[in-house]
């Protein structure tokens, strides 16, 4: 029987990670799982709360196990030291995806808005950038697909830039994440 207790779902430049931990609240055990593999398991702890410290790529994450009333508990996730929620909404101000399907392959490309890098399913991808009449565009290619990210002027300071990806000249919508 498993005794998982919490599971979140981190979206990073690589990818959209799941992350379970369990905790056995009478033996303290620990397992702390990502993609469906174990990264960490502590079968017997006399300590039954705490923090557990782990790396996902460049990321630093704490899962906070916090005793509530008598013998509930209360599990969090911490991705470089903002609590979850805080951390995408950050995500979202400097990452943009996409998600489409090329010869029945699912892609998610990723563009890290702070550095202009761009991850097509976790690999950093080699990119031209060319200044083009109304804004710019991050050239790279997608297996033997052609690919360019178009940033424009909103018109608007609070919208600020807008990315759209193209693949073989067709627009991909932005995926929601």
């Amino acid at each position: 029987m498993s005794d998982t207790v919490a599971q979140w779902e981190v979206s990073l430049s690589d990818g959209v990670h799941k992350i379970e931990f369990e905790h056995g609240t009478t033996t303290g055990k620990r397992v702390i799982r990502v993609d469906g593999q174990d990264i960490y398991r502590q079968e017997w702890m006399f300590k039954l709360v705490g923090k557990e410290h782990f790396d996902l790529g460049k990321a630093k994450l704490v899962i906070s196990i916090d005793a509530v009333s008598g013998f509930a508990y209360e599990y969090t996730l911490e991705v470089n030291g903002k609590p979850l929620q805080k951390f995408r909404e950050n995500q979202s101000k400097i990452m943009k995806s996409w998600v489409l399907t090329i010869a029945g392959n699912p892609m998610r490309v990723v563009l890290e808005k702070d550095t202009l890098d761009v991850w097509v399913n976790g690999d950093k991808k080699d990119t031209a950038g060319e200044f083009v009449d109304d804004g710019t565009e991050t050239h790279f290619e997608i297996g033997a697909h052609s690919a360019y990210i178009k940033a424009v002027s909103s018109g608007k300071r609070k919208s600020g830039i807008i990315h759209k990806l193209f693949v073989d000249d067709n627009e991909i919508p932005e995926a929601k994440e």
